[in-house]
C-alpha cells in the first residue's frame, strides 16, 4: 500500500474544502435519534410482534445496515485498499459475525451497553481505518496493527449497541431466537447489497488517474467524519444523562 500520510499533488492544496463538505452532509442527513435509530413504524412492528416472522426480521437487518452509515464508512475504509473478492468477503464476514455473537448474546443474555458509546467507538473505528489508510501507524510507531482482529472486534461492540435498542423495545420472546438470526441474515444481505455498489464505483474510481491523487483526500474526509460521529454520540450521551 502507498503510503497516504502527507499527501500529494493537488490533495495538499485544499485540505478543508472536503471535510468541510463531509461536516455539512453528515449534519444535514443525521437522524432525530442519536444512537441506532430505528424508524417509528419498525419500532412498532418489533413491540407488537409475536411468533416467527423471519421475513420481516431480514427485511428490518437489512434496511438497518444499508441505513448505517456509521458501520459503511468504516467498512469503507476497511475495503479501501482490497482489490480481490476473497478479501473484501473477509473482512465482511468478520464484522457480520462479530455483530451477530454479540447482538444475539446480549438480548438472550439482557446485557446492554450505552448506544451512545457504542457509536462514538464505531465513530473512533472510521478514524482508525483511515489513519491506518494513511500510513499513520507505520509512520509513527513501526507497527502495522492487524486490521482483520480490529473488524473483528469492531464487529463485535456493534453488535452490544443494537443489543441494547433492541432490548428497549420489549420483543416477544416467541419466535425470538429465529427471528434474531433471520434480522442478521438481513444484515449480512444489507452489507453485501451496500458494499456491492461502493465496490462498483471504486473499481471505476481506480482505473482513473486521479485515484492516487485524490485516495489522501478521501481518508482525510473519512477521519473527520470519524470525529463528528464520536463527539455527535458523546454530547448525546451528556445531555442524555
Amino acid at each position: 500500500m502507498q503510503s497516504l500520510l502527507f499527501g500529494g499533488n493537488g490533495a495538499a492544496r485544499r485540505p478543508y474544502l472536503m471535510p468541510l463538505l463531509a461536516f455539512v452532509l453528515l449534519l444535514i442527513g443525521m437522524p432525530d435519534a442519536l444512537a441506532h435509530g430505528v424508524p417509528e413504524g419498525d419500532k412498532g412492528f418489533i413491540q407488537e410482534s409475536s411468533g416467527i416472522l423471519l421475513m420481516p426480521f431480514v427485511y428490518m437487518g437489512a434496511k438497518h445496515m444499508i441505513t448505517g452509515y456509521d458501520h459503511l464508512l468504516f467498512l469503507f475504509g476497511v475495503i479501501f485498499f482490497l482489490y480481490r473478492l476473497k478479501d473484501v468477503g473477509l473482512y465482511v464476514t468478520l464484522f457480520a459475525v462479530g455483530h451477530s455473537v454479540t447482538l444475539l448474546f446480549g438480548v438472550l443474555s439482557n446485557i446492554s451497553i450505552s448506544p451512545y458509546v457504542i457509536d462514538a467507538i464505531i465513530g473512533f473505528s472510521v478514524v482508525y481505518k483511515a489513519l491506518d489508510n494513511l500510513g499513520a501507524f507505520q509512520r509513527w510507531f513501526g507497527y502495522q496493527p492487524d486490521t482483520r482482529a480490529a473488524t473483528l472486534i469492531f464487529g463485535l461492540l456493534h453488535g452490544f449497541g443494537l443489543a441494547t435498542k433492541i432490548q428497549e423495545f420489549e420483543i416477544s420472546p416467541d419466535g425470538l431466537i429465529a427471528n434474531l438470526i433471520a434480522f442478521n441474515v438481513g444484515v449480512e444481505i444489507g452489507q453485501l447489497l451496500a458494499l456491492a455498489g461502493i465496490l462498483i464505483v471504486m473499481g471505476f474510481w481506480r482505473r482513473t488517474t486521479s485515484f492516487w491523487r485524490h485516495a489522501y483526500t478521501a481518508n482525510v474526509v473519512m477521519m473527520s467524519a470519524g470525529f463528528l460521529l464520536m463527539g455527535y454520540q458523546i454530547t448525546g450521551l451528556i445531555i442524555s444523562q
